[in-house]
C-alpha cells in the first residue's frame, strides 16, 4: 500500500492540515491538502494546500511570497489529519495569515469576546499586489 493511501480522506478527497513553525512549535495556520497537494508537498520540500474557494491547487506563498518550507510531514493516530512542521519565509519574522499577522491563530476569548493578540506585521492589501 502507497504511503498516500493511507490518509483517511474526506468525502470530498480531502484532508486537514495543521501548519506549526518547526523553530518555535507556534501554530500558524489550518488548511486543506487533496491527494495531488500532498504528494507535492512532500515531493517539493513546500506546503502546497487545496483551496476550496477557489477550487485549485494553492501553493503557499504563490502570491505574497510567504513560503513554508516543510521538513516534516506527520500523520495524527486516526491518519485523518495532517501536520506540517514548517519554516515560514518571505518576511521576517515569518508571515503564515493573509491578515498579514504570524498566525492565523490571533485571536484570543477574553470577556465573552475576541480579542486580537498579534500585531499586523505587514499590510494585507501590500502583500497581494
Amino acid at each position: 500500500m502507497d504511503w498516500i493511501d493511507q490518509v483517511k480522506w474526506d468525502e470530498r478527497g480531502l484532508v486537514p492540515v495543521i501548519a506549526q513553525e518547526a523553530g518555535t512549535g507556534d501554530v500558524l495556520m489550518f488548511a486543506w491538502m487533496n491527494r495531488e497537494a500532498l504528494a507535492l508537498t512532500a515531493q517539493q520540500g513546500r506546503a502546497v494546500y487545496y483551496s476550496r474557494s477557489r477550487g485549485k491547487l494553492w501553493f503557499k506563498g504563490e502570491e505574497s511570497g510567504h513560503v513554508q518550507t516543510v521538513h516534516e510531514i506527520r500523520l495524527d493516530c486516526d491518519n485523518d489529519v495532517v501536520l506540517l512542521k514548517v519554516t515560514q519565509t518571505g518576511h521576517e519574522p515569518g508571515i503564515a495569515c493573509h491578515t498579514g499577522r504570524h498566525s492565523c491563530f490571533f485571536q484570543r476569548l477574553e470577556d465573552n469576546s475576541w480579542r486580537a493578540i498579534e500585531p499586523v506585521l505587514k499590510d494585507p492589501a501590500t502583500i497581494y499586489t
